[in-house]
């Protein structure tokens, strides 16, 4: 894990809804993993992005939407 996607799993692991940690977890492995693999674009973003929102607190996604599309604005 590079310096950027662990303070985004931190970010994003704070946010997580408690019953929700395990899920969360995978969804960013995998989303770090094709990071890595250099398969990671807006497609697939667009396409994971609801599954990241299930897993968050309420209160936390106006916070995670405006970190997303920061990240999106760079692919």
């Amino acid at each position: 894990m590079n310096q950027g996607q662990e303070m985004f799993y931190n970010f994003f692991m704070e946010r997580a809804k408690d019953d929700k940690k395990e899920e969360a977890q995978r969804l960013l492995a995998e989303s770090f993993a094709r990071q890595d693999a250099g398969t990671f674009d807006k497609a697939y973003l667009q396409e994971i992005m609801p599954q990241y929102f299930e897993v968050i607190k309420t209160e936390a996604a106006e916070e995670l939407k405006q970190a997303m599309e920061h990240f999106a604005s760079r692919l």
